[in-house]
């Protein structure tokens, strides 16, 4: 495998990992009972937790205040409801973001009694405490992200994407045999790669699903043979990790 100096790469199961049975998580950077020094988010992206609910089961009320909450669904269906009022179910294609501001009560559960479902959460820290809270969902379907990486989170909800209270953007694609694309860089800017599933070439960098990596100093991003691959890439302000309190 060849590995640029400018990339910290991570395999899959270098992550951490929560077996609750009905709960089958494994967590890229330090959440609840997996604590590791070294993997305290990157900028301001504090958490990846790649989870796997059993049907019916899930994750019982409880509150959040000033994060910014994702959930991108790969398989299944998730079921969504909170204090501000909100009820929905999420499935492949959807991207849901709750800004927890001064404070939200929710649950997310798996909607289905007999499949279960896969989805990454997601949390970035907010440029801003205390907002009020508020919801967003939107669909990118797969030909918006097919052989191309979509904008689907951008401070200013640019091009129909999810707005989020960070100097943070997140892009998803869809990549298979030919297909590929390019992101430019802006200097000094960090990024954060996640496969979700299958495997791509990054950069020269074989990439598998669940694998990821830190990215500095470059100046362009070439995804390229790819082989049924998700990816997620995040393009985030240069801002080394440091020690956060974490809600849990």
């Amino acid at each position: 495998m060849k590995e640029s100096t400018m990339f910290e790469f991570r395999k899959a199961d270098q992550r951490g990992l929560a077996n609750l049975g009905w709960l089958k998580s494994r967590h890229t950077f330090s959440f609840s009972s997996y604590q590791d020094p070294t993997q305290n988010g990157f900028s301001d992206l504090l958490v990846i937790n790649d989870d796997r609910v059993a049907p019916g089961r899930g994750f019982n009320t409880h509150s959040h205040q000033d994060m910014e909450i994702f959930s991108y669904v790969l398989e299944g269906a998730l079921e969504h409801k909170d204090s501000m009022g909100t009820g929905s179910v999420i499935k492949p294609g959807d991207v849901q973001m709750m800004s927890a501001g001064t404070g939200v009560a929710h649950s997310e559960y798996n909607h289905s009694a007999s499949d279960p479902v896969h989805f990454l959460q997601i949390w970035i820290v907010p440029n801003v405490r205390g907002a009020t809270p508020r919801y967003q969902q939107v669909h990118f379907d797969e030909a918006q992200k097919r052989g191309q990486l979509r904008l689907i989170v951008s401070p200013e909800g640019d091009a129909g994407s999810l707005s989020v209270h960070q100097d943070a953007r997140m892009y998803a694609g869809f990549f298979d045999k030919d297909e590929s694309a390019t992101l430019e860089v802006k200097p000094g800017r960090y990024l954060y790669i996640h496969v979700a599933r299958g495997s791509i070439d990054i950069n020269g960098t074989r990439f598998g699903g669940g694998d990821g990596a830190r990215v500095r100093e470059e100046q362009l991003l070439t995804l390229s043979k790819g082989e049924q691959a998700e990816v997620l890439v995040f393009d985030l302000r240069p801002h080394d990790e440091r020690t956060r309190s974490r809600q849990k």
